[in-house]
């Protein structure tokens, strides 16, 4: 004989709807992969002397299979003077701004996460002051070839004398790391100041300002392999350190637990962050709002995660950067705006409503 057993009320399964599954994020990644891919080709076209993305693509074959062995070389659709528009004007300033934004939105993401401040961007070290520093240097001194270099150099000594400041007379905390990183970036914000106070006449005043307000017009094919190459290396061990940032987010303990050297971890981070930014801000100036801004869209409209949230944060830094750019040399023809007064005009709103979203979701919480 079989017992049956009736199941007290208050205990049966739920018969509810499903819980909503994560969404799939690796079709996402494709699509920004995809949209890089045909706004870069859309956006040379772009400016007062028009090409077709088939001329750009079939100028693009002609110099490739002019290298390729064994390939005859194909016809050239543009003449010598739009070919040299494409991929000595707006080539390398496209690849730039792409590289660009993808590595402050990717330095913004692991800035917030080892902090665990949503106000952290890739700046909060003082590295830019830095590159400023250096960069307004050589300006003065008339050796602008060396800008990249120059700026370099002064985001290294600024991440130096920032982690020396915060290592002094106790442990690396985030807390000490951004006060050492205010107290660095105002000392060379002042050494600017009055560089450019009482030595700068004519027109080197608006080549300084410009490039302090961040400007991608002196792009060339050195910017793309300057900031390329920073964002293949140090890009992919900060995408790589995903899993350790999601441990970051529950507090040090809480990730030594996890397995995870916290001191060792946050160093690397930090460093390599600092080091990204630096070869980014040689090349562009400081351009301020993409890593601060495209982390939060990203969170708020896909995921937390940071195996996922890293890799979709660099492209929509690139695409957001791409589009400014191309706008800041478009809108306004024959004069060009900085990139950072476009950037800051459309940042600074979107902040403003993320907080102010951000605010009545907690108040709704509560």
């Amino acid at each position: 004989m079989t017992a049956t057993v009736t199941p007290r009320r208050g205990l049966e399964a739920p018969t509810g709807p499903a819980l909503p599954q994560r969404p799939r994020l690796a079709p996402w990644l494709v699509l920004g992969v995809l949209g890089l891919v045909l706004s870069g080709v859309v956006a040379m076209g772009i400016g007062p002397a028009g090409v077709s993305a088939a001329e750009i693509l079939g100028s693009g074959w002609h110099h490739l299979s002019g290298v390729l062995p064994g390939v005859e070389q194909a016809a050239n659709p543009l003449s010598p003077a739009r070919d040299a528009i494409v991929w000595q004007g707006r080539a390398p300033r496209v690849l730039t701004a792409m590289a660009v934004g993808a590595g402050l939105a990717l330095c913004g993401v692991v800035m917030q996460g080892l902090t665990r401040n949503p106000l952290a961007d890739p700046y909060l070290l003082g590295v830019s002051s830095g590159a400023a520093l250096g960069a307004v240097a050589v300006l003065l001194l008339g050796v602008g070839l060396w800008l990249p270099v120059a700026a370099f150099a002064g985001a290294l000594l600024a991440l130096a004398a920032t982690l020396a400041l915060a290592g002094v007379g106790g442990a690396l905390t985030p807390a000490r790391t951004i006060l050492a990183g205010i107290a660095v970036a105002q000392a060379c914000s002042a050494l600017v100041s009055f560089a450019i106070f009482s030595t700068t006449r004519g027109d080197s005043y608006r080549e300084i300002l410009g490039w302090l307000l961040g400007s991608l017009a002196r792009a060339s094919w050195a910017s793309v392999l300057i900031a390329g190459v920073c964002l293949a290396v140090i890009g992919v061990v900060l995408i790589g350190a995903g899993r350790s940032l999601d441990a970051f987010a529950f507090g040090d303990t809480s990730a030594a637990s996890l397995g995870v050297n916290v001191r060792g971890m946050r160093w690397m981070l930090l460093t390599m962050s600092a080091l990204l930014t630096g070869a980014m801000v040689a090349v562009s100036g400081a351009i301020g709002f993409v890593g601060l801004v495209i982390p939060h869209i990203i969170r708020l409209a896909l995921t937390r995660r940071h195996r996922w949230l890293l890799p979709l944060s660099a492209c929509a830094g690139a695409l957001f950067l791409l589009w400014a750019d191309t706008a800041a040399r478009v809108v306004f023809a024959p004069m060009e705006v900085p990139v950072g007064v476009f950037t800051a005009g459309i940042g600074a709103p979107v902040f403003a409503w993320l907080l102010m979203r951000n605010r009545k979701a907690t108040a709704g919480g509560t």
